[in-house]
């Protein structure tokens, strides 16, 4: 077998039917359109629903305002950190290592819900107040990264 040789299936390729081109052809005048009407006169635009309000006219735009330059942080809070052993130093790195968090983001935080039973060292880069009296009731310190 050649290149040469190759075409399609037979009944597979049909030709164009070309409308418009004289009463004698069967598809002249009206070209297999119709009488009359939006179809017959090729002017239904994209997204019209027959008069009824079209969906993107429905749908609400998006409002507001988005800050980009936003911070977003890990959030990790005080009963997740009860898996560490007493006096160990917390860092982004052991979290993220531990798989605390999934993705350092922007920086930690730490957040005080729950409670932890064991001195900690925890370094962060913020902390709610609640965080950083519990941590420190028990004898643990806070350190911030300045990053």
């Amino acid at each position: 077998m050649k290149l040469s040789d190759l075409k399609p299936a037979a009944g597979s390729v049909h030709r164009r039917k070309r409308v418009g081109r004289g009463i004698g052809s069967g598809h002249g005048k009206t070209a297999g359109r119709g009488t009359k009407g939006q179809k017959a006169r090729n002017t239904v635009r994209v997204g019209f629903e027959g008069g009824q309000t079209p969906l993107h006219r429905r749908l609400p735009r998006r409002r507001g305002f988005k800050n980009p330059f936003q911070k977003e942080y890990a959030i990790v809070n005080l009963d997740q950190l009860r898996r560490f052993e007493a006096g160990t130093v917390i860092t982004p790195e052991l979290l993220l290592e531990q798989r605390v968090i999934r993705d350092l983001k922007d920086g930690v935080k730490i957040l005080g819900d729950g409670s932890v039973d064991r001195p900690l060292t925890v370094r962060a880069h913020k902390f709610s107040k609640s965080a950083q009296e519990k941590i420190a009731s028990l004898g643990g310190a806070v350190e911030i990264i300045h990053a």
